[in-house]
């Protein structure tokens, strides 16, 4: 912890006295003090019944005393000079035993092509925040590797099973094989050298690490080697067929899953140790084979059961994704025959998207079996502002006290992350609370600290983004639907959960804000977030316009509208995004081709990187899923899309022949085809001044 502290304050680091003792929390959840010794050259002591516990008492006394904040998208530091002592004493017990952090997808959206100095930056936060149970899932498929060469599986049949590092997750549930791979022995080295030190690392600050464990899916050459083996084929995934889905599931009364599990988890914990914490999905997005409790009882008692067999200690965490992802196979009895197969309190459920469809509540808290209650927030990491802030500001304290509650924890679980910040900081804030915060002092507190300075116009921005994108309420999924980021048709959806003048006029707040705020990074990467969320509801604008003058056969409107967000808007934006680091194709492009060690691999890895955000398979399966507005997509693929779209509905209506979604739809798939082969390079340094891009935009489309 006082290494994360130097990380982070540099010599500044010396003025704080951190120390960690066990026996503060007397065998109950974390708990943390601070205080001013007296007479003492260190300004503040911080002591914590964990590292992660004096961590978070270290961004407590940062945040709420010396005016700082820390994001994914930068850090504020300035600290006072001297640093302020503390009046009295300052206690804080967390309200329950966890705080976790990931999903399983972010794995792919978002950590793929990490290097260990991105890790280290992540872990750091994650202490600071709080968080002390999270996934450690790099270089697994090496340890697979391995098993499946010691079953007699040869490396071919291995290759035809994995799939590219940017599709892992989906392979790691069982639900693809193939697409895009095969893994290169160097990503195997590689992502086992990453694991060592990201297993290291959060060891050493107290976090308890959860490894993969053997869910039930094999790849078909097991059939091969044993051939009297009972495995029986899944269906297909999502929209893929079975040339790279439709993967084989053992049956578990069969002799060989506890072979297979039991040796898996031996060889991992061989390699990495453990902290007796194991993750398994067997069904996730994937109907059973039966929906007799009999049969979900044997299949969740046969996972435990090669769990144990490797390490007798084992806890099983759960993703409790699929009880409301499908709600017509889950009922109570299937629900409770799967979390019954496992003795109570030997499992920890993540009720997954608990701030908009809780499972706990129709389960009576899951059976007797410990959850945490999830936030998801985000899908497939789209940009877009969005927040359910007052269902996570109530949510996990009427979790606690629902009736025989099993809550054991609150968890951040997005499927990608670097997007919406003040989202994350507010739930890592209510996990160490015992009752609701004050949303709009909060927030006015949070601009201050996020730039640095105090700025009316700011916090006013902010108070308004809090009541409008930040507030939606109801089932709320956030998948950016905009027409912006999706294939255009006759049939788009352009409605909002909020007030699109509230966004306006934030935007207008903010930049009256720069001549004061404009030299803060965080200030910056909100006025490029803030502006790109107004040009996203101005695309909506125009093609309502676009639409209406198509259906009313007014042809100067349309080349009017069509030429306005084809030739102005759209290309405006992208000068916008690239203005930013963090808005930039080239980053995340350039991030894949460094994990490569030939050109063939960076080739393939590039693909890997261009494919998931855009067409997601090979024809567009999962189209879109995982859009993102970055400097150089939306010049490149989202604009020629609709200027494909707009030339084909002209042109329709100068011939006078329908238009047809079918046709448009094979030549819009050639375009986003070209864009993924383009082979063009995309600079990863940003161009432009931010300040003067929103200004112009604003002075140009400002309703």
């Amino acid at each position: 912890v006082r290494a994360l502290a130097r990380r982070l304050l540099g010599p500044r680091a010396a003025a704080v006295s951190l120390s960690v003792d066990p026996a503060l929390a007397a065998g109950g959840p974390d708990i943390y003090r601070l205080w001013s010794p007296p007479g003492a050259a260190e300004a503040v002591a911080v002591t914590g019944s964990s590292g992660v516990a004096a961590a978070a008492g270290l961004y407590r006394y940062l945040r709420d005393f010396c005016g700082c904040h820390l994001s994914w998208s930068g850090a504020q530091l300035r600290l006072p000079d001297p640093l302020p002592r503390l009046q009295g004493e300052i206690r804080a017990a967390a309200p329950g035993r966890y705080r976790y952090y990931q999903n399983v997808c972010a794995q792919s959206y978002s950590f793929a092509w990490w290097d260990w100095a991105r890790w280290e930056r992540e872990i750091d936060w994650m202490a600071l925040s709080g968080i002390n149970l999270a996934p450690a899932f790099a270089g697994q498929e090496a340890v697979w590797q391995r098993v499946y060469r010691i079953l007699g599986l040869n490396q071919s049949e291995i290759d035809k099973y994995f799939t590219g590092p940017a599709f892992l997750a989906w392979n790691r549930m069982g639900n693809l094989r193939r697409w895009a791979g095969p893994l290169p022995p160097a990503w195997h080295l590689k992502q086992l050298y990453l694991q060592y030190r990201i297993v290291e690392r959060m060891r050493s600050l107290g976090m308890t690490t959860v490894l993969p464990a053997f869910a039930g899916h094999v790849p078909q050459a097991v059939l091969r080697v044993f051939p009297r083996v009972n495995a029986t084929r899944l269906g297909h995934w999502s929209h893929f067929d079975c040339t790279y889905s439709c993967i084989y599931l053992l049956d578990p009364e069969d002799p060989m899953f506890q072979v297979i599990g039991t040796l898996f988890l031996k060889e991992l914990i061989k390699e990495f140790g453990t902290d007796h914490v194991y993750s398994a999905d067997t069904f996730n997005e994937m109907t059973p084979l039966s929906s007799d409790p009999a049969y979900l009882s044997r299949v969740s008692n046969a996972i435990f059961r090669s769990m144990t067999g490797a390490d007798p200690k084992a806890l099983w965490l759960m993703q409790g994704w699929l009880f409301q992802h499908q709600p017509d196979f889950w009922q109570p009895a299937q629900v409770r025959a799967l979390l019954h197969g496992v003795p109570l309190g030997r499992m920890i459920v993540l009720d997954l998207f608990a701030e908009s469809k809780p499972v706990y509540q129709w389960t009576e808290s899951f059976y007797g079996q410990p959850f945490i209650w999830c936030m998801l927030h985000n899908f497939g990491g789209n940009h877009g502002l969005f927040g359910t802030v007052e269902a996570i500001n109530h949510g996990p304290f009427a979790a606690r006290r629902f009736p025989n509650s099993t809550m054991v924890g609150t968890g951040l679980v997005p499927e990608g992350i670097e997007q919406n910040d003040m989202v994350y900081e507010l739930m890592n804030e209510l996990g160490w609370r015992q009752e609701p915060l004050d949303l709009p002092s909060w927030v006015t507190r949070y601009a201050e600290r996020r730039y640095g300075a105090p700025n009316a116009a700011a916090a006013s921005a902010w108070r308004l983004l809090l009541r409008s994108v930040y507030n939606c309420t109801g089932v709320c999924v956030n998948h950016n639907r905009s027409p912006l980021v999706r294939r255009p048709s006759l049939h788009m959806d352009t409605e909002l959960w909020y007030n699109a003048s509230d966004v306006y006029e934030a935007w207008r707040l903010l930049l009256s804000a720069g001549t004061e705020l404009g030299s803060s990074p965080t200030f910056l990467y909100d006025l490029v977030d803030v502006t790109r969320q107004a040009a996203q509801q101005l695309v909506s604008d125009y093609y309502l316009s676009i639409r209406q003058a198509f259906q009313s056969h007014a042809l100067p409107e349309l080349l009017t509208a069509g030429g306005v967000l084809v030739y102005d808007l759209l290309p405006e934006l992208d000068s916008l995004l690239s203005s930013h680091r963090l808005f930039l194709l080239g980053r995340w492009l350039e991030n894949a081709r460094a994990m490569a060690t030939s050109d063939q691999e960076a080739e393939q890895y590039e693909l890997n990187a261009r494919n998931q955000v855009t067409l997601w398979g090979p024809s567009g399966n999962i189209l879109d899923y995982a859009n993102k507005q970055l400097g150089g997509l939306v010049l490149d693929y989202y604009s020629v899309r609709w200027s494909l779209f707009v030339s084909v509905l002209v042109e329709s209506l100068n011939s006078g022949r329908p238009f047809h979604q079918d046709q448009f739809n094979q030549a819009v798939f050639q375009v986003e085809r070209g864009f993924i082969y383009n082979k063009k390079r995309y600079p990863a340094v940003p161009a432009g001044d931010t300040m003067e891009i929103s200004r112009k935009l604003f002075l140009k489309y400002y309703p």
